[in-house]
């Protein structure tokens, strides 16, 4: 029998035969794969672009209507002829951003009409013409820098005055573009003010995500105890570290917030919630640390075998129901309505209350300074989640077994 010949392909050995029987034998395969990938990217990806639409179709709505109100305020009610610049300010002050906030949007809307009326304000003086643009970019990036920092505001002004400059020159006079910048700036305020969006969303959603993060951290953590195994308990802080991002966003998220309730009249209302909001997540944040501080500690616990037996079917449960106590507070966070929080709240107050009263070294069957010293560790953490739920810090410490 004769062996396959051997060439050399990309400096490696392989036999000749299967160097070139591989696109004959595996083709069909290979183009069904190759569909089958494609297919599940094309439909996952609509499916994100389907969300994306859906979640940003509110803002959609804003952008379409201050564009139009602004256009039509500047060309029927100014006699502007083409004020393009009216609906641009609107649509570049209100934008897709993350957080659409006041302040954005003013910096975005001072920076679209200042840079505007620089333009109009270096063409009359030095006409039109390349070296013009590149002087009136010049001058208009450094007048943003020192009035400034940001760089959105920067960046409006700068492209403002040099598309006034590279356009044609205006009918309606050398400031006529300025004022119609100015009409859609005005607009995008007023938009943002009339209809906003629910300024409760999203620091509910990025309370109730860290709440829910809190809950994974103590779940594994008790799965930790159960097991002795001190690599669990490593899992749980590294997870509890992990929630950093989300404890650094929610002040801006709340400040965002309260911005929002104060100056759009139809969220007025909501600015107690927002209070709430406030001082459940400032608890939340302790309580967080201190779950960090826990799992450092339970490792160490583990590792030296701190815990008797039923030290640790004690400790474990008491782990588990701490967990289940932070996830209805959680739950609680996310409710939009004062009927639903006062239900969900008084739950997790109640069980939050009966973890606290089983924090006791003795009634958990735990000796030692390692093992006592886990439970002191774990007072302080109850007391956060207590004081999360609205219980003043007396009544919270109250609750707590005296040692």
């Amino acid at each position: 029998m004769n062996k396959p010949r051997i060439v050399w392909c990309f400096g490696s050995p392989l036999p000749c035969g299967r160097l070139f029987a591989g696109p004959w034998q595996t083709g069909d395969m290979g183009v069904k794969s190759s569909f089958a990938t494609s297919w599940g990217f094309i439909k996952r990806r609509n499916l994100v672009g389907m969300r994306r639409a859906r979640t940003s179709m509110p803002k959609i709505i804003q952008m379409t209507l201050c564009a139009v109100l602004a256009y039509w305020i500047a060309e029927r009610l100014l006699g502007h002829e083409g004020p393009i610049f009216a609906a641009t300010s609107a649509l570049i002050a209100l934008g897709f951003g993350g957080q659409t906030t006041v302040r954005r949007t003013m910096e975005v809307a001072i920076g679209c009409t200042l840079g505007v009326a620089v333009g109009d304000l270096l063409l009359t003086l030095l006409g039109t013409g390349l070296w013009q643009a590149a002087t009136v970019l010049f001058l208009s990036l450094t007048i943003a820098r020192y009035l400034d920092s940001g760089p959105i505001f920067s960046t409006q002004l700068g492209l403002q005055s040099l598309l006034v400059v590279l356009l044609p020159i205006s009918e309606a006079g050398p400031f006529g573009r300025s004022l119609d910048a100015l009409v859609g700036s005005a607009c995008a305020l007023l938009i943002l003010m009339i209809l906003p969006r629910d300024p409760r969303r999203t620091p509910m959603a990025d309370l109730g995500k860290l709440l829910r993060e809190l809950s994974g951290v103590l779940q594994e953590c008790s799965r930790a105890v159960s097991k002795s195994d001190s690599t669990l308990a490593f899992h749980a802080l590294v997870r509890a570290r992990a929630t950093q991002p989300l404890m650094d966003a929610l002040p801006n998220a709340l400040s965002t917030a309260r911005e929002v309730a104060t100056l759009a009249p139809v969220h007025r209302r909501h600015r107690s919630d927002i209070d709430r909001l406030d001082i459940t997540a400032d608890k939340s944040d302790l309580a967080v640390r201190n779950a960090r501080v826990l799992a450092r500690r339970l490792t160490t616990v583990i590792n030296q075998a701190a815990l008797s037996d039923a030290a640790v079917e004690t400790v474990s449960g008491l782990l588990g129901e701490l967990s289940e106590a932070v996830s209805a507070l959680g739950q609680a966070v996310l409710e939009p309505t004062e009927s639903g929080y006062s239900r969900a709240i008084s739950r997790a107050k109640r069980e939050l209350s009966d973890c606290a009263a089983q924090l006791d070294p003795e009634s958990l069957h735990v000796s030692g300074l390692q093992g006592e010293g886990m439970v002191l560790l774990l007072r302080p953490l109850v007391v956060d989640l207590l004081e999360a739920t609205g219980i003043s810090h007396e009544d919270a410490v109250a609750l707590l077994p005296r040692l």
